[in-house]
């Protein structure tokens, strides 16, 4: 399945506390986490454009490498992605976050297949507390955690049909593209990732790693 990957690195990572761009923290051995995250997608045969989205200040921190093209960002993440969108070359594109540098290369593949089979998935990990519903401050109900899915990135689909999801929903909100195919009527298909594959985002998260 050839792809193109879109890597969102343009986020400015208020909660971590760092005062700059939290993609491009260098962790222990050097490497900056976006160097982490891109590692996996430069290293496959199948991905043919990694479309890193950042701002403008960040563009030459974005690592030298002939799959690679830089873009600037948008005011917020969904204007970012539907900037990335208009580089797409494949037929297939994968949407990651660049703070989510842990992927590992069997989940990647799993993706792939569910996505050239059914057009669109979305990889996660099932949730493992008692989840609860609030309103007002009081709880209103437990929710069967067997079927609570926590949405993580990549996640998949044929770059028309989002590419035309995009298109459609520009004026709406939404928290990830998974939710905007649902919106209009696509079956997403679930990719349950076992392993940890956590969003860098709070203080703590750079911590030691």
């Amino acid at each position: 399945m050839n792809y193109d990957v879109i890597v969102v690195a343009s986020g400015k990572g208020e909660r971590a506390k760092l005062g700059y761009n939290k993609a491009f923290f260098r962790m222990k051995d050097g490497r900056t986490v976006l160097e982490h995250t891109l590692s996996l997608f430069l290293e496959d045969e199948d991905c043919k454009n990694v479309i890193v989205v950042t701002s403008e200040g960040y563009m030459k921190e974005v690592p030298d490498h002939k799959k690679v093209i830089r873009i600037l960002g948008g005011k917020e993440r969904k204007d970012s992605v539907a900037n990335g969108l208009n580089f797409v070359n494949s037929e297939y594109v994968l949407i990651h976050d660049a703070v989510r540098p842990y992927l590992r290369k069997e989940i990647l593949e799993e993706l792939k297949e569910k996505v050239e089979t059914y057009g669109s998935a979305c990889l996660g990990h099932m949730a493992f507390d008692t989840v609860k519903l609030v309103k007002d401050g009081v709880i209103s109900q437990t929710i069967d955690r067997n079927q609570v899915f926590l949405a993580e990135t990549p996640q998949g689909f044929r770059s028309e049909e989002i590419r035309d999801a995009y298109e459609k929903r520009k004026d709406s909100f939404f928290t990830d593209d998974a939710s905007l195919m649902e919106s209009l009527g696509y079956e997403v298909h679930i990719v349950i990732d076992p392993y940890d594959n956590p969003k860098l985002t709070k203080e703590g998260d750079f911590v030691g790693i």
